[in-house]
Protein backbone atom coordinates (compact mmCIF):
# COMPACT_ATOMS: atom_id res chain seq x y z
CA UNK A 1 0.00 0.00 0.00
CA UNK A 2 1.43 3.48 -0.78
CA UNK A 3 -0.06 6.20 1.48
CA UNK A 4 -0.38 9.87 -0.29
CA UNK A 5 1.04 12.39 1.52
CA UNK A 6 -0.67 15.36 2.02
CA UNK A 7 1.88 18.86 1.68
CA UNK A 8 2.01 22.39 2.83
CA UNK A 9 -0.08 24.30 0.10
CA UNK A 10 1.60 27.39 -1.11
CA UNK A 11 0.82 31.04 -0.39
CA UNK A 12 -1.31 32.29 -2.70
CA UNK A 13 -0.43 34.97 -5.11
CA UNK A 14 -1.61 37.50 -3.37
CA UNK A 15 0.24 36.81 -0.24
CA UNK A 16 3.21 39.75 0.40
CA UNK A 17 6.49 39.20 -1.27
CA UNK A 18 7.93 38.63 2.34
CA UNK A 19 6.30 35.38 2.64
CA UNK A 20 7.04 34.02 -0.77
CA UNK A 21 10.84 34.65 -0.25
CA UNK A 22 10.46 32.84 2.40
CA UNK A 23 10.25 29.71 -0.06
CA UNK A 24 12.97 30.62 -2.14
CA UNK A 25 16.09 28.27 -2.47
CA UNK A 26 20.07 29.56 -2.27
CA UNK A 27 21.34 26.62 -4.30
CA UNK A 28 25.22 26.25 -5.06
CA UNK A 29 26.41 24.42 -8.14
CA UNK A 30 28.07 20.64 -7.44
CA UNK A 31 29.72 20.94 -11.30
CA UNK A 32 30.44 23.70 -13.88
CA UNK A 33 27.42 25.22 -15.38
CA UNK A 34 29.46 24.53 -18.60
CA UNK A 35 27.56 27.86 -20.03
CA UNK A 36 24.08 26.87 -19.56
CA UNK A 37 22.96 29.82 -18.11
CA UNK A 38 24.61 32.96 -17.70
CA UNK A 39 24.47 35.44 -14.76
CA UNK A 40 20.60 37.04 -14.34
CA UNK A 41 18.65 34.25 -17.03
CA UNK A 42 16.43 32.19 -15.68
CA UNK A 43 15.40 28.77 -16.63
CA UNK A 44 12.50 26.44 -15.23
CA UNK A 45 13.61 23.71 -13.20
CA UNK A 46 11.81 20.88 -11.20
CA UNK A 47 13.30 18.60 -8.12
CA UNK A 48 13.74 15.44 -10.15
CA UNK A 49 16.03 13.47 -6.83
CA UNK A 50 17.32 14.73 -3.25
CA UNK A 51 19.57 12.85 -1.17
CA UNK A 52 20.97 13.55 2.46
CA UNK A 53 24.87 14.96 2.79
CA UNK A 54 26.66 15.50 6.05
CA UNK A 55 25.60 19.50 6.57
CA UNK A 56 23.01 19.92 3.57
CA UNK A 57 20.83 18.54 1.22
CA UNK A 58 21.63 17.35 -2.57
CA UNK A 59 19.86 18.13 -5.57
CA UNK A 60 19.46 17.00 -8.79
CA UNK A 61 17.11 19.55 -10.90
CA UNK A 62 16.34 18.79 -14.28
CA UNK A 63 15.90 22.55 -15.91
CA UNK A 64 14.84 23.45 -19.27
CA UNK A 65 15.66 26.70 -20.91
CA UNK A 66 13.93 29.03 -23.18
CA UNK A 67 14.74 27.11 -26.73
CA UNK A 68 13.43 24.23 -25.08
CA UNK A 69 16.83 22.36 -24.04
CA UNK A 70 16.86 20.25 -21.31
CA UNK A 71 20.38 19.30 -18.61
CA UNK A 72 20.51 18.14 -15.45
CA UNK A 73 22.60 20.14 -12.70
CA UNK A 74 23.72 18.45 -9.10
CA UNK A 75 23.31 21.34 -6.55
CA UNK A 76 23.49 21.82 -2.41
CA UNK A 77 20.62 23.23 -0.47
CA UNK A 78 20.11 23.94 3.16
CA UNK A 79 16.39 22.98 3.09
CA UNK A 80 14.67 19.61 0.92
CA UNK A 81 12.47 20.77 -1.15
CA UNK A 82 9.64 18.04 -1.55
CA UNK A 83 10.16 16.00 -4.83
CA UNK A 84 8.81 17.18 -8.16
CA UNK A 85 8.71 21.07 -6.77
CA UNK A 86 8.96 23.06 -9.98
CA UNK A 87 11.11 26.33 -9.80
CA UNK A 88 12.10 29.49 -11.55
CA UNK A 89 15.77 29.23 -11.58
CA UNK A 90 17.73 32.87 -11.70
CA UNK A 91 22.05 32.25 -12.29
CA UNK A 92 23.11 34.74 -9.91
CA UNK A 93 27.01 33.24 -10.69
CA UNK A 94 28.72 30.97 -11.82
CA UNK A 95 28.37 28.41 -9.07
CA UNK A 96 25.04 30.10 -7.46
CA UNK A 97 21.17 29.72 -8.38
CA UNK A 98 18.38 31.59 -7.04
CA UNK A 99 15.05 29.35 -7.09
CA UNK A 100 11.92 30.82 -6.84
CA UNK A 101 8.50 28.42 -6.59
CA UNK A 102 6.54 28.45 -9.89
CA UNK A 103 2.72 28.88 -8.84
CA UNK A 104 0.42 26.24 -7.34
CA UNK A 105 -0.81 24.99 -10.48
CA UNK A 106 2.52 23.86 -11.42
CA UNK A 107 3.46 21.86 -8.90
CA UNK A 108 2.31 17.91 -8.53
CA UNK A 109 -0.83 17.32 -6.88
CA UNK A 110 -1.28 16.26 -3.15
CA UNK A 111 -4.72 14.41 -3.17
CA UNK A 112 -6.42 12.32 -6.00
CA UNK A 113 -9.92 14.22 -7.55
CA UNK A 114 -12.09 10.90 -6.74
CA UNK A 115 -14.40 13.06 -9.14
CA UNK A 116 -12.00 12.09 -11.81
CA UNK A 117 -10.11 9.10 -10.69
CA UNK A 118 -12.91 7.07 -8.96
CA UNK A 119 -12.39 4.54 -6.34
CA UNK A 120 -11.32 1.26 -8.08
CA UNK A 121 -9.79 3.36 -10.86
CA UNK A 122 -6.52 1.96 -12.32
CA UNK A 123 -3.94 4.39 -13.08
CA UNK A 124 -0.27 4.01 -14.64
CA UNK A 125 2.81 6.74 -14.50
CA UNK A 126 6.28 6.85 -14.32
CA UNK A 127 8.20 8.25 -11.18
CA UNK A 128 9.78 11.59 -12.17
CA UNK A 129 11.25 12.69 -9.18
CA UNK A 130 12.64 11.06 -6.04
CA UNK A 131 13.53 11.61 -2.36
CA UNK A 132 14.69 9.46 0.85
CA UNK A 133 14.47 11.20 3.95
CA UNK A 134 14.64 10.19 7.58
CA UNK A 135 11.68 10.82 10.37
CA UNK A 136 12.59 11.63 13.31
CA UNK A 137 12.03 8.24 15.15
CA UNK A 138 15.13 7.27 12.26
CA UNK A 139 12.74 5.54 10.13
CA UNK A 140 13.29 6.12 6.10
CA UNK A 141 10.59 7.82 4.51
CA UNK A 142 10.37 7.45 0.65
CA UNK A 143 8.65 10.02 -1.68
CA UNK A 144 8.10 10.17 -5.11
CA UNK A 145 6.36 12.35 -7.74
CA UNK A 146 4.95 9.97 -10.44
CA UNK A 147 3.48 11.49 -13.76
CA UNK A 148 -0.21 9.77 -15.13
CA UNK A 149 -0.11 8.49 -18.19
CA UNK A 150 -3.65 7.42 -18.89
CA UNK A 151 -6.92 8.54 -17.42
CA UNK A 152 -8.68 11.74 -17.52
CA UNK A 153 -6.16 13.11 -15.52
CA UNK A 154 -2.96 12.08 -18.02
CA UNK A 155 -0.32 14.37 -17.78
CA UNK A 156 -0.91 15.39 -14.21
CA UNK A 157 1.26 14.59 -11.40
CA UNK A 158 0.98 13.18 -8.25
CA UNK A 159 2.96 13.52 -5.10
CA UNK A 160 2.86 10.03 -3.26
CA UNK A 161 4.95 8.36 0.08
CA UNK A 162 5.64 4.95 0.32
CA UNK A 163 7.14 2.43 2.33
CA UNK A 164 9.54 1.38 -0.31
CA UNK A 165 11.93 3.14 -2.35
CA UNK A 166 10.85 3.83 -5.76
CA UNK A 167 13.61 3.80 -8.94
CA UNK A 168 13.28 7.27 -10.89
CA UNK A 169 12.09 6.36 -13.72
CA UNK A 170 10.20 3.11 -13.22
CA UNK A 171 6.64 2.10 -14.32
CA UNK A 172 3.49 1.97 -11.81
CA UNK A 173 0.35 0.60 -12.48
CA UNK A 174 -1.76 1.36 -9.54
CA UNK A 175 -5.76 1.31 -8.26
CA UNK A 176 -7.57 4.21 -6.30
CA UNK A 177 -8.12 3.58 -2.87
CA UNK A 178 -11.01 5.23 -1.05
CA UNK A 179 -8.87 6.53 1.48
CA UNK A 180 -6.12 8.64 -0.59
CA UNK A 181 -4.09 5.54 -0.85
CA UNK A 182 -3.22 3.90 -3.93
CA UNK A 183 -2.87 -0.50 -3.90
CA UNK A 184 0.08 -1.41 -6.02
CA UNK A 185 -0.96 -4.15 -8.88
CA UNK A 186 2.21 -6.48 -9.69
CA UNK A 187 3.60 -5.43 -12.84
CA UNK A 188 3.70 -9.29 -13.75
CA UNK A 189 2.78 -9.41 -17.70
CA UNK A 190 2.54 -5.60 -18.06
CA UNK A 191 6.19 -4.99 -19.77
CA UNK A 192 4.20 -7.55 -22.36
CA UNK A 193 1.12 -5.98 -22.74
CA UNK A 194 3.32 -2.65 -22.80
CA UNK A 195 5.08 -4.39 -25.72
CA UNK A 196 2.19 -5.43 -27.03
CA UNK A 197 0.87 -2.50 -27.81
CA UNK A 198 3.43 -0.66 -29.08
CA UNK A 199 3.35 -3.33 -31.64
CA UNK A 200 0.18 -3.23 -32.29
CA UNK A 201 0.20 0.51 -33.40
CA UNK A 202 3.57 -0.18 -35.15
CA UNK A 203 2.15 -3.48 -37.29
CA UNK A 204 -1.45 -1.55 -38.20
CA UNK A 205 0.48 1.75 -39.19
CA UNK A 206 2.42 -0.46 -41.74
CA UNK A 207 -0.27 -3.18 -42.85
CA UNK A 208 -2.38 -3.22 -46.17
CA UNK A 209 -5.35 -5.36 -47.28
CA UNK A 210 -4.01 -8.90 -48.40
CA UNK A 211 -6.12 -8.40 -51.89
CA UNK A 212 -3.50 -5.94 -52.69
CA UNK A 213 -0.50 -8.26 -53.40
CA UNK A 214 -2.56 -11.31 -54.66
CA UNK A 215 -3.93 -9.05 -57.61
CA UNK A 216 -0.72 -7.92 -58.69
CA UNK A 217 0.50 -11.47 -58.08
CA UNK A 218 -2.45 -12.67 -60.36
CA UNK A 219 -1.28 -9.68 -62.81
CA UNK A 220 1.23 -12.24 -63.77
CA UNK A 221 4.25 -14.11 -62.60
CA UNK A 222 6.18 -14.82 -65.89
CA UNK A 223 8.37 -12.05 -65.69
CA UNK A 224 9.62 -12.99 -61.97
CA UNK A 225 13.11 -14.77 -61.44
CA UNK A 226 12.82 -18.31 -61.26
CA UNK A 227 12.59 -18.49 -57.48
CA UNK A 228 10.24 -15.65 -56.93
CA UNK A 229 8.23 -16.74 -59.38
CA UNK A 230 8.06 -20.42 -57.46
CA UNK A 231 7.10 -18.89 -54.21
CA UNK A 232 4.21 -16.78 -55.68
CA UNK A 233 2.85 -19.65 -57.33
CA UNK A 234 3.18 -21.58 -54.16
CA UNK A 235 1.38 -18.90 -52.17
CA UNK A 236 -1.30 -18.39 -54.88
CA UNK A 237 -2.20 -21.93 -54.77
CA UNK A 238 -2.76 -22.26 -50.84
CA UNK A 239 -6.13 -19.59 -52.01
CA UNK A 240 -9.32 -22.18 -51.41
CA UNK A 241 -12.26 -21.83 -53.33
CA UNK A 242 -15.45 -20.19 -51.52
CA UNK A 243 -17.65 -22.80 -52.49
CA UNK A 244 -14.38 -25.36 -50.42
CA UNK A 245 -15.27 -23.40 -47.17
CA UNK A 246 -19.16 -24.40 -46.79
CA UNK A 247 -17.68 -27.35 -45.65
CA UNK A 248 -16.40 -28.16 -41.93
CA UNK A 249 -13.15 -29.89 -42.21
CA UNK A 250 -11.87 -27.59 -45.02
CA UNK A 251 -13.04 -24.37 -43.33
CA UNK A 252 -11.15 -26.17 -39.94
CA UNK A 253 -8.26 -26.38 -42.50
CA UNK A 254 -8.18 -22.96 -43.75
CA UNK A 255 -8.52 -21.83 -40.60
CA UNK A 256 -5.15 -23.78 -39.02
CA UNK A 257 -3.67 -22.62 -42.02
CA UNK A 258 -4.32 -19.40 -41.77
CA UNK A 259 -1.31 -18.24 -40.51
CA UNK A 260 -2.14 -17.27 -36.57
CA UNK A 261 -0.76 -20.43 -35.37
CA UNK A 262 2.43 -20.08 -37.03
CA UNK A 263 4.90 -18.91 -34.29
CA UNK A 264 3.04 -21.12 -31.22
CA UNK A 265 3.54 -24.38 -33.73
CA UNK A 266 7.30 -23.56 -34.70
CA UNK A 267 7.51 -23.21 -30.59
CA UNK A 268 6.04 -26.48 -30.28
CA UNK A 269 8.39 -28.18 -32.49
CA UNK A 270 5.03 -28.61 -35.00
CA UNK A 271 6.83 -28.23 -38.62
CA UNK A 272 4.67 -30.28 -40.49
CA UNK A 273 2.35 -29.17 -42.85
CA UNK A 274 3.88 -25.50 -42.42
CA UNK A 275 4.02 -25.45 -46.90
CA UNK A 276 0.62 -24.36 -46.99
CA UNK A 277 0.12 -21.94 -44.12
CA UNK A 278 -0.49 -18.57 -45.33
CA UNK A 279 2.00 -16.59 -43.25
CA UNK A 280 4.63 -19.23 -44.20
CA UNK A 281 4.42 -18.47 -47.40
CA UNK A 282 4.05 -14.67 -47.54
CA UNK A 283 7.87 -15.40 -45.53
CA UNK A 284 8.99 -17.32 -48.04
CA UNK A 285 8.18 -15.02 -50.83
CA UNK A 286 9.69 -12.32 -48.72
CA UNK A 287 13.23 -14.24 -48.79
CA UNK A 288 13.06 -14.76 -52.23
CA UNK A 289 13.14 -11.14 -53.12
CA UNK A 290 16.67 -10.10 -54.68
CA UNK A 291 19.14 -7.66 -53.51
CA UNK A 292 15.84 -5.89 -51.85
CA UNK A 293 16.79 -4.25 -48.51
CA UNK A 294 14.76 -6.40 -45.88
CA UNK A 295 13.86 -8.98 -48.11
CA UNK A 296 15.31 -11.89 -45.74
CA UNK A 297 14.00 -13.06 -42.50
CA UNK A 298 17.80 -12.14 -41.15
CA UNK A 299 16.75 -8.14 -40.94
CA UNK A 300 13.65 -9.12 -38.84
CA UNK A 301 15.54 -11.70 -36.33
CA UNK A 302 18.59 -8.78 -36.00
CA UNK A 303 15.70 -6.64 -35.29
CA UNK A 304 13.85 -8.38 -32.57
CA UNK A 305 17.20 -9.13 -31.18
CA UNK A 306 18.27 -5.19 -30.73
CA UNK A 307 14.49 -4.63 -29.31
CA UNK A 308 15.59 -7.76 -26.70
CA UNK A 309 18.51 -5.86 -25.51
CA UNK A 310 17.38 -2.14 -25.22
CA UNK A 311 13.73 -3.37 -23.84
CA UNK A 312 13.83 -1.44 -20.47
CA UNK A 313 14.27 1.83 -22.20
CA UNK A 314 11.69 0.73 -25.00
CA UNK A 315 8.79 -0.38 -22.36
CA UNK A 316 9.23 3.32 -20.65
CA UNK A 317 8.58 5.04 -24.23
CA UNK A 318 5.79 2.17 -24.72
CA UNK A 319 4.24 3.09 -21.71
CA UNK A 320 4.79 7.22 -22.10
CA UNK A 321 2.78 6.52 -24.98
CA UNK A 322 -0.11 5.08 -23.55
CA UNK A 323 -2.20 8.51 -23.77
CA UNK A 324 -1.85 8.29 -27.56
CA UNK A 325 -3.85 5.40 -28.46
CA UNK A 326 -5.79 6.00 -31.41
CA UNK A 327 -4.08 4.05 -33.54
CA UNK A 328 -3.97 0.85 -31.13
CA UNK A 329 -7.58 1.60 -30.95
CA UNK A 330 -8.12 1.33 -34.84
CA UNK A 331 -5.99 -1.92 -34.43
CA UNK A 332 -8.08 -3.04 -32.41
CA UNK A 333 -11.43 -2.62 -34.26
CA UNK A 334 -13.01 -5.08 -36.54
CA UNK A 335 -12.95 -5.98 -39.15
CA UNK A 336 -9.94 -4.14 -40.41
CA UNK A 337 -10.52 -1.71 -42.94
CA UNK A 338 -9.80 -1.96 -46.61
CA UNK A 339 -6.50 -0.22 -47.53
CA UNK A 340 -4.39 -0.74 -50.67
CA UNK A 341 -1.72 1.16 -51.69
CA UNK A 342 -1.26 3.73 -54.36
CA UNK A 343 0.08 2.73 -58.17
CA UNK A 344 -1.96 -0.76 -58.67
CA UNK A 345 -3.66 -0.01 -61.52
CA UNK A 346 -0.15 -0.13 -63.46
CA UNK A 347 2.16 -3.59 -63.15
CA UNK A 348 3.82 -4.48 -60.24
CA UNK A 349 7.57 -4.51 -60.31
CA UNK A 350 9.83 -5.96 -57.75
CA UNK A 351 9.93 -2.96 -55.42
CA UNK A 352 6.09 -2.78 -55.14
CA UNK A 353 5.70 -6.54 -54.57
CA UNK A 354 8.46 -6.18 -51.76
CA UNK A 355 6.10 -3.05 -50.17
CA UNK A 356 2.72 -5.10 -50.51
CA UNK A 357 4.31 -8.77 -49.44
CA UNK A 358 5.71 -7.28 -45.88
CA UNK A 359 2.21 -5.26 -45.82
CA UNK A 360 0.33 -8.29 -45.99
CA UNK A 361 2.77 -9.90 -43.38
CA UNK A 362 2.05 -7.05 -41.36
CA UNK A 363 -1.69 -7.47 -41.78
CA UNK A 364 -1.89 -10.58 -40.28
CA UNK A 365 0.55 -9.65 -37.43
CA UNK A 366 -1.95 -7.20 -36.64
CA UNK A 367 -5.18 -9.81 -36.28
CA UNK A 368 -2.65 -11.84 -34.15
CA UNK A 369 -1.61 -9.18 -31.68
CA UNK A 370 -5.38 -7.75 -31.86
CA UNK A 371 -6.57 -11.57 -30.60
CA UNK A 372 -3.52 -11.21 -27.95
CA UNK A 373 -4.56 -7.50 -26.46
CA UNK A 374 -8.64 -8.56 -26.79
CA UNK A 375 -8.00 -11.95 -24.55
CA UNK A 376 -8.31 -11.04 -21.22
CA UNK A 377 -9.78 -12.04 -17.54
CA UNK A 378 -12.24 -9.69 -16.30
CA UNK A 379 -12.97 -8.44 -12.97
CA UNK A 380 -15.71 -10.58 -12.05
CA UNK A 381 -13.24 -13.86 -13.25
CA UNK A 382 -14.90 -14.17 -16.72
CA UNK A 383 -12.22 -15.39 -19.14
CA UNK A 384 -12.51 -13.84 -22.93
CA UNK A 385 -10.55 -16.00 -25.68
CA UNK A 386 -9.85 -13.80 -28.69
CA UNK A 387 -8.87 -15.32 -31.99
CA UNK A 388 -8.94 -12.80 -34.94
CA UNK A 389 -7.70 -13.72 -38.66
CA UNK A 390 -8.26 -13.15 -42.41
CA UNK A 391 -8.60 -15.68 -44.91
CA UNK A 392 -8.11 -14.92 -48.77
CA UNK A 393 -10.72 -17.05 -50.84
CA UNK A 394 -11.25 -17.36 -54.39
CA UNK A 395 -14.62 -15.94 -56.17
CA UNK A 396 -14.26 -17.17 -59.61
CA UNK A 397 -11.27 -14.43 -60.89
CA UNK A 398 -11.57 -12.43 -57.73
CA UNK A 399 -9.50 -13.02 -54.31
CA UNK A 400 -11.60 -11.96 -51.54
CA UNK A 401 -10.46 -11.46 -47.86
CA UNK A 402 -12.99 -13.23 -45.07
CA UNK A 403 -12.16 -11.65 -42.19
CA UNK A 404 -13.21 -13.75 -38.92
CA UNK A 405 -13.25 -13.41 -35.00
CA UNK A 406 -14.16 -15.86 -33.02
CA UNK A 407 -14.79 -15.18 -29.24
CA UNK A 408 -15.18 -17.37 -26.28
CA UNK A 409 -16.15 -16.35 -23.15
CA UNK A 410 -16.10 -18.24 -19.96
CA UNK A 411 -18.17 -17.57 -16.94
CA UNK A 412 -16.63 -16.97 -13.45
CA UNK A 413 -15.45 -20.64 -11.61
CA UNK A 414 -18.55 -21.76 -9.62
CA UNK A 415 -15.87 -24.24 -7.67
CA UNK A 416 -12.38 -24.83 -8.03
CA UNK A 417 -11.36 -26.54 -11.62
CA UNK A 418 -14.52 -25.84 -12.68
CA UNK A 419 -16.14 -23.14 -15.71
CA UNK A 420 -19.66 -21.90 -16.08
CA UNK A 421 -21.21 -22.93 -19.64
CA UNK A 422 -18.75 -21.05 -22.17
CA UNK A 423 -20.54 -18.32 -24.94
CA UNK A 424 -19.47 -18.64 -28.10
CA UNK A 425 -19.38 -15.21 -30.52
CA UNK A 426 -18.05 -14.74 -34.01
CA UNK A 427 -17.63 -11.97 -36.27
CA UNK A 428 -17.64 -11.88 -39.85
CA UNK A 429 -16.65 -9.32 -42.62
CA UNK A 430 -16.42 -10.10 -46.57
CA UNK A 431 -17.15 -7.77 -49.83
CA UNK A 432 -18.40 -10.44 -52.47
CA UNK A 433 -19.60 -9.42 -55.73
CA UNK A 434 -22.53 -8.45 -56.21
CA UNK A 435 -23.69 -8.38 -52.88
CA UNK A 436 -21.24 -5.83 -51.42
CA UNK A 437 -19.84 -5.60 -47.70
CA UNK A 438 -21.57 -7.81 -45.10
CA UNK A 439 -21.07 -8.67 -41.57
CA UNK A 440 -22.50 -10.90 -39.64
CA UNK A 441 -22.29 -11.56 -35.83
CA UNK A 442 -23.62 -14.04 -34.14
CA UNK A 443 -23.29 -16.24 -31.10
CA UNK A 444 -24.35 -19.49 -29.31
CA UNK A 445 -24.62 -20.54 -25.67
CA UNK A 446 -26.41 -23.66 -24.84
CA UNK A 447 -27.24 -24.92 -27.87
CA UNK A 448 -29.03 -21.85 -28.87
CA UNK A 449 -28.02 -19.51 -31.88
CA UNK A 450 -28.59 -15.85 -32.36
CA UNK A 451 -27.44 -13.98 -35.21
CA UNK A 452 -27.56 -10.28 -36.76
CA UNK A 453 -27.08 -9.25 -40.26
CA UNK A 454 -25.72 -6.20 -42.07
CA UNK A 455 -25.43 -5.12 -45.72
CA UNK A 456 -24.99 -1.67 -46.79
CA UNK A 457 -26.73 -1.95 -50.16
CA UNK A 458 -30.10 -1.90 -49.66
CA UNK A 459 -31.13 -4.34 -52.43
CA UNK A 460 -28.65 -6.77 -50.81
CA UNK A 461 -30.28 -6.53 -46.37
CA UNK A 462 -33.99 -7.26 -48.39
CA UNK A 463 -32.36 -10.36 -49.99
CA UNK A 464 -30.53 -11.10 -47.22
CA UNK A 465 -33.89 -10.69 -45.08
CA UNK A 466 -36.15 -12.97 -47.13
CA UNK A 467 -33.69 -15.84 -46.99
CA UNK A 468 -33.66 -15.91 -43.31
CA UNK A 469 -36.36 -18.63 -43.17
CA UNK A 470 -33.92 -20.57 -45.44
CA UNK A 471 -30.96 -20.29 -43.01
CA UNK A 472 -32.70 -21.38 -39.58
CA UNK A 473 -33.98 -24.64 -41.31
CA UNK A 474 -30.66 -25.33 -42.05
CA UNK A 475 -29.26 -23.96 -38.81
CA UNK A 476 -32.00 -26.25 -37.31
CA UNK A 477 -31.31 -29.24 -39.34
CA UNK A 478 -27.58 -29.35 -38.05
CA UNK A 479 -29.06 -29.59 -34.88
CA UNK A 480 -29.25 -26.06 -33.43
CA UNK A 481 -31.76 -24.30 -31.92
CA UNK A 482 -32.63 -21.06 -33.05
CA UNK A 483 -33.32 -17.58 -32.01
CA UNK A 484 -33.52 -14.14 -33.10
CA UNK A 485 -32.32 -13.72 -36.87
CA UNK A 486 -32.22 -10.53 -38.62
CA UNK A 487 -30.81 -8.45 -40.80
CA UNK A 488 -30.36 -4.48 -40.96
CA UNK A 489 -28.91 -2.34 -43.69
CA UNK A 490 -25.85 -0.37 -42.44
CA UNK A 491 -22.90 -1.37 -40.73
CA UNK A 492 -22.97 -2.45 -36.66
CA UNK A 493 -22.66 0.02 -34.20
CA UNK A 494 -18.82 0.25 -33.22
CA UNK A 495 -17.89 0.41 -29.64
CA UNK A 496 -15.72 -1.97 -27.24
CA UNK A 497 -15.88 -4.88 -28.27
CA UNK A 498 -13.98 -6.74 -25.67
CA UNK A 499 -16.14 -5.38 -22.69
CA UNK A 500 -17.29 -8.65 -21.11
CA UNK A 501 -20.31 -7.50 -20.10
CA UNK A 502 -21.32 -6.88 -23.85
CA UNK A 503 -23.77 -9.65 -25.48
CA UNK A 504 -24.90 -8.93 -29.24
CA UNK A 505 -28.83 -10.43 -28.43
CA UNK A 506 -29.53 -10.20 -24.29
CA UNK A 507 -31.52 -13.14 -23.75
CA UNK A 508 -32.75 -11.55 -20.76
CA UNK A 509 -34.04 -8.68 -21.93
Amino acid sequence: MTEIKSTTALPPSSAPRQAAAANDLTLKLLQPMQGLLAAGENAEAEVVSIREAAQAFRLVLRLTMGSGRQATVEVSSNKAPPPGTAYVITALSDTRLLAAPQIAGRQPASMIDLQQLPVGSVIQGRVVATSQQQSEDGQKIFKAVISLLNSPVAGQKLNIESANPLALGSLLTAQVKGDQSLAFLPLSGRLDQLHLGEQLGAQHNRQASLEGLFKALQGGTGALPEGLRGAAEKLLGLIPQMQQLGDAKALAAALARSGVFLEARLLAGQTEGLQGDLKAGLLRLLAQMPNLPGSTPLASAQASAAMGQALPAFARQALGSLAQSNVRQLALGFPLPTRLPPGLEEEADLEMLLKLAAAAVSRLQTHQLSSLAQTQIGPDGALLTTWQLELPMRDQRDIVPLQIKLQREEEPRKQEKERGEPLWKIELAFDVAPLGPLQVQAQLTRGTLTSQLWAERSATAQLVATELTHLRERLQAAGLSVGELSCRQGTPPQGPSTNLEQRFVDEKA
